[in-house]
């Protein structure tokens, strides 16, 4: 086998874990590593190490968050497994975002060079098979709930400091869990965003696709990742959040 030969294999673009577990819930993490596999320009998007260790290439610790929260919930939990700056699975395929070239000041050469067919071979090999598997999990239980959970930095370049621990997003479309979660974890004393740092509603994300389209209970959790860059971190917010989103959920009657 040459070199070229083993470019060419996939590993599979996602982790699940505790697909059988019982609970209504699934969690999600879209944003869950940096790995950009080889046949993606040797493996190397052309920016530093350090770029590639921060936020922009990933969501720091919301991958051991999402899996000690499913641990607690007893939940499946379905994480990517390449960077969203090699393709962004929390966007739809038509959004212009789905393939950055410049973020939070870095600029991505292997994306700037990056034509249609680059976008369509990143599509069929990493983004549409992660979201065929998170839309299997989500069909397995017929009461199905939708937690996704992502993290946040603490302060994009030359903005201010972001002051929540925790944001928490959802749709106006379905309002059902999003601002009682929010209320919850106000009343713990977190300084809680209500769909911030972001907007809690985009076309075509996760979210919209697996959970608005379908009518199921769904929010998004972020946390700030100062606050969850070490398995201590994790598993302390996973115990904070996995009793407040079963109240949450069972008091909705969703």
């Amino acid at each position: 086998m040459n070199a070229h030969d083993t470019d060419q294999i996939d590993t599979p673009p996602f982790t699940i874990e505790g697909e059988d577990r019982p609970s209504r819930w699934l969690v999600t993490c879209d944003h869950a590593t940096n790995r950009v596999p080889p046949w993606v320009n040797g493996g190397d998007l052309g920016i530093a190490a350090p770029d590639m260790a921060r936020h922009i290439a990933y969501d720091v610790g919301a991958a051991g968050l999402a899996s000690a929260l499913a641990r607690r919930l007893d939940a499946p939990v379905i994480r990517s497994d390449f960077s969203r700056l090699v393709i962004d699975p929390n966007r739809g395929e038509d959004d212009p975002t789905l393939l950055m070239r410049l973020y939070d000041g870095t600029v991505i050469p292997a994306n700037r060079r990056a034509d249609g067919a680059e976008r369509e071979r990143r599509l069929d090999r990493l983004y549409r098979p992660y979201h065929r598997e998170l839309a299997r999990l989500a069909a397995a239980h017929p009461a199905r709930a939708i937690c996704a959970v992502h993290s946040f930095t603490p302060q994009l370049k030359g903005r201010p400091l972001r002051p929540w621990l925790v944001g928490i997003l959802y749709s106006h479309r379905d309002e059902r869990l999003g601002p009682a979660m929010v209320q919850a974890c106000r009343a713990r004393g977190w300084i809680t965003g209500d769909n911030e740092p972001y907007s809690g509603h985009l076309d075509g994300d996760s979210i919209d696709t697996h959970a608005l389209a379908h009518g199921r209970p769904n929010l998004l959790i972020e946390v700030r990742n100062d606050l969850i860059r070490d398995a201590g971190g994790q598993e302390l917010w996973a115990a904070r959040l996995a009793p407040v989103l079963e109240s949450v959920l069972t008091d909705s009657g969703a």
